[in-house]
């Protein structure tokens, strides 16, 4: 074989494997001055260390914690302050370093930017395997995100079938019913449709929030651990309903509340002001149906991102609404009446907490079970 075709084989051989590096987990704060200079470090002396490459992670995105999470423990380190950097066997954590030498190193300044290149050359010398590599596969990460959608759909049902809506849907009905006699024709359907689209909107809206708020404040971890743990107290206080409905305190609208509850929803003459009365009602109803909703907020704000968490809140809130249209268009198409609805939820009541309670105690011990053993 001549020589040129020989070397030109080598070559198209080398092209075809793949390429190796050695990676550096770096984990940031967005804001943070001493990252962005760690970052701008490691910038400048990239040119002398082709192969090394960088991969970055906010310290408060879901992602960035799980992987944190799962680095923390593969190296046996605990968490400390930004910026914290992984590479081959070091660990760079609140500016110490752990595995560089015998002892941990503590440093700053130039002596940590010697260091830090010090970890980076043994590393490459090395070709140690990526940081992300030690995180183990069974970590629960796949559980997760298979554990979320029935979470999700779990919880909505629990929210769902809250006696708490029923009351105010049937009274907001059977005030439409009177409009509707007097002229109005599909009235009852269309504000009925604008109440629950009213209801949809609020607690979609009002989830945004809640779960912004705890992502951002970093604390997923313990946020599901107290969640949890009050969802299971909400769930066995739901069942004391069933044996002794009305006896210490009940999970639904307070007593004090419930006059204006009736005059606002009885008000109702108006499109417009079927909205506005849902929007209100809303609000009036968090006593009795946050308990699901800010369990599967905390699941959510942990297990995925922001895209993500949206997409499942309309869904929940789908699931949610769906016996407030059930009724509406029962109502409209009279296969059913307002009198016989209130009658079939009173009679029901203390069922409809039974259910409620065996399925947010469940909920609720499903997902403290889940988080203590590292699953979430």
């Amino acid at each position: 074989m001549p020589r040129t075709a020989l070397l030109a084989l080598c070559l198209l051989a080398a092209l075809a494997l793949p390429a190796t590096g050695t990676t550096l987990v770096l984990f940031y704060e967005t804001g943070c001055t001493h990252c962005a200079q760690t970052e701008e470090y490691i910038e400048s002396i990239h040119p002398r260390y082709p192969e090394l490459e960088v991969v970055e992670y906010e310290i408060h995105e879901p992602e960035g914690q799980e992987a944190l999470s799962g680095l923390l423990q593969a190296y046996g380190v605990d968490i400390g302050s930004v910026p914290m950097i992984f590479i081959g066997d070091v660990a760079l954590v609140g500016g110490t370093f752990y595995g560089l030498y015998d002892e941990p190193y503590a440093a700053s300044g130039r002596a940590a930017d010697m260091s830090l290149e010090t970890a980076i050359r043994q590393a490459i010398e090395a070709d140690a395997p990526s940081p992300l590599d030690r995180i183990e596969s069974t970590d629960g990460s796949g559980l997760a995100e298979g554990l979320t959608i029935p979470a999700v759909i779990v919880a909505a049902a629990i929210d769902s079938v809250n006696p708490c809506t029923f009351a105010v849907l049937v009274l907001l009905l059977g005030t439409l019913l009177v409009a509707e006699r007097k002229g109005k024709k599909g009235f009852v359907l269309k504000a009925g449709l604008t109440f629950t689209l009213a209801i949809y909107l609020s607690y979609f809206l009002m989830g945004i929030g809640v779960f912004t708020a705890i992502q951002a404040a970093g604390v997923q971890k313990p946020f599901i651990i107290v969640v949890s743990s009050l969802a299971i107290l909400l769930g066995l206080w739901n069942m004391k309903d069933f044996f002794s409905y009305g006896k210490w305190f009940t999970i639904e609208v307070p007593q004090r509340w419930r006059p204006a509850v009736k005059r606002i929803t009885s008000s109702v003459v108006s499109i417009p002001g079927a909205f506005l009365v849902g929007v209100l009602d809303s609000l009036f109803l968090l006593p009795c149906s946050s308990g699901p909703y800010i369990a599967i907020l905390a699941l959510l704000s942990k297990n995925t991102s922001r895209l993500d968490g949206m997409l499942y809140l309309l869904l929940y809130n789908f699931i949610f609404v769906l016996p407030l249209l059930f009724i509406t268009f029962a109502v409209h198409f009279g296969i059913t009446t307002t009198a016989r609805a209130e009658r079939w939820r009173s009679a029901r009541l203390g069922k409809l907490h039974l259910a409620s309670g065996i399925l947010m105690f469940l909920l609720g011990a499903g997902m403290l079970t889940a988080v203590l053993m590292g699953w979430l």
